[in-house]
């Protein structure tokens, strides 16, 4: 097992790539820590991971508000004695979110408060924790939109990640010397349902479709099985990376300086 006696808090856990790893990190030994703001959903994450044996709790957290990152953190290291894995995977991506003549600056604060505050408060609690277990890994999801930007207009997300991306560059450095690892996870388009609820015509699939040379979107499972390396030993020689899960689409337009 590539996570065992490890202790990972994710979250945005009830959908998606946070789900997907809550489960794959449970199967490799990981007790697993599910923090998001949908409960219902959450706990269904967490009965997921009992099902099949494994060890998980869910706590409610809205990572924009720092009182409750600071307790999720806490809770982590209540239930479970350390904080080995962080991986600050919660973020948006609203229907709004356009260009920056037609962008509500409500839609813009509201991505901005989830998408990067919340991966700054999750790191700003997580990682005194991670320290007192000796040290560990922290996982970002950004996206290839912090590299690119994104065919389909959507100024508030593309901003968001490129923040975390930046973020996560700054972290790794800072943390390099006392065993923390941080790395920025950017998926490429993936078929969940945050990004496929944006793209809700034929049309706007069509015009990322088009740009990803293995021609069909990502699955979540495989953000995760991402994620399990960024998280494992077998990555210790990994920080401060853009660890680029996207299907071939930033070497077929990212041009080498």
């Amino acid at each position: 097992m590539r996570l065992k006696d490890k202790v990972a808090l994710i979250t945005g856990a009830s959908s998606g790539i946070g789900r997907e790893t809550a489960l794959l990190f449970a199967r490799e030994g990981a007790r697993v820590v599910a923090a998001d703001v949908n409960d219902e959903e959450g706990r269904e994450t967490v009965a997921l991971i009992e099902k099949e044996g494994g060890a998980a709790a869910y706590v409610h957290a809205d990572v924009s508000k720092a009182a409750d990152c600071k307790a999720m953190v806490a809770f982590a290291e209540t239930t479970y004695g350390k904080l080995h894995i962080l991986f600050n995977n919660a973020g948006i991506m609203h229907n709004d979110d356009g260009d920056a003549v037609s962008t509500e600056e409500a839609i813009w604060d509201l991505t901005m408060n989830i998408n990067v505050k919340g991966v700054f408060f999750g790191c700003k609690y997580g990682i005194p924790a991670i320290r007192r277990a000796g040290g560990g890994s922290v996982i970002n999801t950004a996206s290839f939109v912090a590299i690119l930007g994104a065919a389909t207009p959507q100024i508030a997300y593309t901003a968001s990640k490129g923040a975390v991306l930046s973020m996560s560059r700054e972290l790794a450095i800072i943390h390099a010397r006392e065993n923390i690892r941080v790395n920025a996870l950017c998926p490429g388009p993936l078929r969940t349902e945050l990004l496929m609820k944006f793209l809700n015509t034929e049309e706007k699939k069509q015009r990322r479709l088009v740009h990803i040379p293995m021609g069909r979107f990502g699955e979540a499972r495989e953000m995760a099985s991402a994620a399990l390396y960024l998280a494992s030993d077998e990555s210790s020689y990994v920080t401060g990376t853009e660890f680029m899960v996207d299907g071939g689409i930033t070497a077929a337009y990212v041009t080498p300086e």
